[in-house]
């Protein structure tokens, strides 16, 4: 079995699918968009075969978690770029592009060399080796 993709609710639907395509490479398909329902979304396509969904539709409330603190459900997306050179370097990108760093790079306890920064609407990205 296989995760086949994970979706998020956006109010910025452009903004985000811009945000995935410029700093993780991702290949988005034509938006579907279903005018009675009011929803659109884009699946956003990743080199290893992993899929973003992304969705927007009229009347979805706002997520009221505080994005400063840890939360029960799902917390953050990891995604690896192959190198401790690489995670430095869009880590580094992401803050000149005036992205909020919420960890900078480093080797965790369980072995990871990461950084952690929000995406525009503040899910957080977990950028690995």
């Amino acid at each position: 079995m296989k995760i086949e993709h994970v979706a998020i609710w956006t109010r910025n639907l452009e903004r985000l699918k811009a945000f995935y395509e410029t700093y993780f490479e991702a290949e988005s398909n034509t938006k579907y968009v279903n005018s009675e329902k009011g929803f659109e979304s884009y699946f956003l396509s990743f080199e290893s075969g992993a899929r973003l969904e992304l969705m927007q539709m009229i009347g979805i409330p706002d997520n009221l978690n505080d994005i400063d603190a840890q939360y029960l459900g799902i917390i953050h997306l990891a995604i690896s770029v192959g190198s401790k050179e690489k995670v430095d370097e869009l880590t580094s990108l992401l803050k000149e592009g005036g992205y909020q760093i919420v960890g900078l790079p480093r080797t965790t306890g369980d072995g990871y060399y990461e950084s952690v920064v929000l995406d525009p609407d503040g899910n957080r990205i977990e950028i690995t080796v």
